[in-house]
């Protein structure tokens, strides 16, 4: 009797694994609540291994700050809270925001109706324009059950 052949294994060459790393959490909806969320933002991204003061830092600080704020101003429910979630994957950041209002929507990335520059002199209206320039992507998506998610993605040098 013959021994059953033995199928040639195939030699892989070695892939890195794929980390995803998540960070979620709620915050009141209050402009202190907006600045704990940006200071907790830059933490996380500090103990993943992107560092204060890097161009991803800085920039997904002003995401994060920008949207938030957003969040507390035209997002609030009494006695809800908005959420940040952050997902740092191989070459990506993403920055998801969600509150619990549904029909106060900013309009959807160049949509008739997107924010124009506001005048020089206007203490508002400037959230969106810096969202839509820092990031490489952003959108509104419906949130389940009620409210809505901006998401804000960069991509990352490899």
């Amino acid at each position: 009797m013959t021994a059953p052949a033995t199928p040639p294994t195939a030699t892989a060459a070695p892939r890195p694994p794929v980390t995803v790393r998540v960070f979620t959490q709620r915050f009141s909806s209050t402009p202190r609540g907006a600045r704990l969320a940006r200071h907790l933002a830059l933490h996380q991204l500090h103990s993943w291994g992107v560092p204060h003061g890097t161009e991803v830092s800085e920039t997904a600080a002003v995401l994060v700050a920008e949207l938030a704020a957003n969040a507390v101003t035209h997002g609030r429910v009494p006695g809800r809270d908005f959420e940040l979630r952050l997902a740092l994957a191989p070459g990506k950041l993403t920055v998801d925001v969600s509150d619990t209002r549904g029909e106060r929507r900013p309009p959807r990335p160049g949509a008739t109706g997107f924010p124009a520059d506001p005048a020089g002199d206007a203490e508002t209206g400037r959230g969106l324009v810096l969202v839509a320039a820092l990031a490489d992507r952003w959108s509104v998506l419906d949130r389940v059950p009620v409210g809505k998610t901006v998401r804000a993605e960069l991509d990352l040098p490899r």
